[in-house]
């Protein structure tokens, strides 16, 4: 049952990105000439007479594709746009990324209404660590650490769990806050707890009820916005060698990851295992909305780059050119992807 949810979860995903490029390449007067769900041959197939579009079901199931052209073109190859103007096109391969946050949003707005939000408030303060030495007290609303804004408790604890090298090395941080409406701030130095974590010594993330529909597309957004700012600080600190490549996961990895979630709430009833599984989805769907926004080649970003620059020259760069760039980057990706399925697999065991 935990692989079946999680491929559930994974492939409705992917659809719903792949579904943006289809809806924005249908509206563009761009004929889409295969929507299809999963990789390599086809398991199911079939063209609609209506369109002239091939739907299909192929046999991994992972990724996807939305393969075009345009419809007073004879181009035939995948992924080819016929003669739809620049901007067209643009709008076209934005849609993906655009449709994972879509998905997020509507995933947070499920959760806030169901299970509130989690405000930034100091709940407990540990006796003896830098926070309550400066003055701070329970039920005070955190506003800033590091010069970041903080929306949610999460990005207060998420800050704290991304910066322990920085504490270790007795690196101070500015906190600010609000006591009694009045704005104060300070410089900490986390300490050591008996885990061996560095912590300020503030605890809080205790779920509050969404009071109005303005309140719940708030802080709806802020969800959303916590986990693209969690994978941009991600991807640094894994750009810089702060953290190791062994902590990035792949298809397999994510697999475990939702398996090992149903496991552990399923014993909580229903609506706590349907938050759970809709959580995760925010957090995937946010993720692949990221990832699939960097200027590399054979990916959203990468196409948007490629396009940008045919705006810029006033033409294209060339089919053959624009071709090996993809490729050279589809290569690549591949190659990580097996890395990246090695070190899941070797986790896993």
């Amino acid at each position: 049952m935990r692989i079946i949810i999680a491929l559930l979860i994974f492939s409705g995903i992917i659809l719903f990105h792949e579904f943006g490029h289809f809806l924005l390449a249908r509206l563009n007067g761009v004929f889409v000439i295969e929507f299809s769900l999963g990789m390599g041959p086809r398991l199911l197939s079939h063209v609609s007479r209506k369109s002239g579009t091939r739907y299909s079901l192929k046999i991994l199931p992972f990724g996807g594709s939305c393969a075009m052209r345009g419809e007073d073109d004879g181009d035939m190859s995948e992924g080819a746009f016929g003669r739809a103007k620049v901007w067209q096109r643009l709008l076209i391969v934005a849609a993906g990324p655009f449709f994972n946050f879509l998905l997020a949003f509507l995933g947070a707005v499920i959760i806030v209404t169901g299970a509130g939000y989690d405000a930034p408030y100091a709940e407990y303060l540990s006796e003896g660590y830098p926070a309550q030495e400066a003055g701070m007290e329970r039920g005070d609303l955190i506003t800033s650490v590091g010069g970041e804004k903080i929306t949610v408790y999460r990005d207060f604890s998420g800050y704290i769990s991304l910066h322990q090298k920085d504490f270790a090395a007795g690196k101070p941080v500015t906190v600010s806050w609000i006591h009694d409406g009045e704005s104060k701030s300070a410089e900490l130095t986390a300490r050591q707890s008996e885990s061996g974590r560095y912590i300020l010594g503030i605890t809080g993330g205790v779920r509050i009820p969404a009071k109005n529909p303005a309140q719940v597309l708030r802080y709806s957004l802020y969800e959303v916005k916590y986990w693209i700012s969690t994978t941009l600080n991600s991807l640094r600190l894994l750009l810089t060698g702060r953290i190791s490549v062994q902590n990035v996961s792949g298809p397999v990895g994510v697999v475990q990851m939702i398996g090992d979630t149903y496991e552990e709430t399923k014993s909580e009833g229903g609506f706590y295992l349907f938050l759970n599984m809709i959580n995760l989805v925010i957090l995937l769907s946010a993720n692949l909305g990221v990832m699939n926004l960097l200027p590399f080649p054979a990916l959203d970003g990468g196409r948007i780059v490629l396009l940008l620059l045919e705006a810029v020259r006033g033409k294209k760069l060339g089919e053959n050119i624009e071709g090996y760039i993809n490729l050279a980057g589809f290569a690549v990706l591949m190659v990580l992807m097996v890395l990246i399925l090695i070190n899941d697999t070797r986790k896993i065991l």
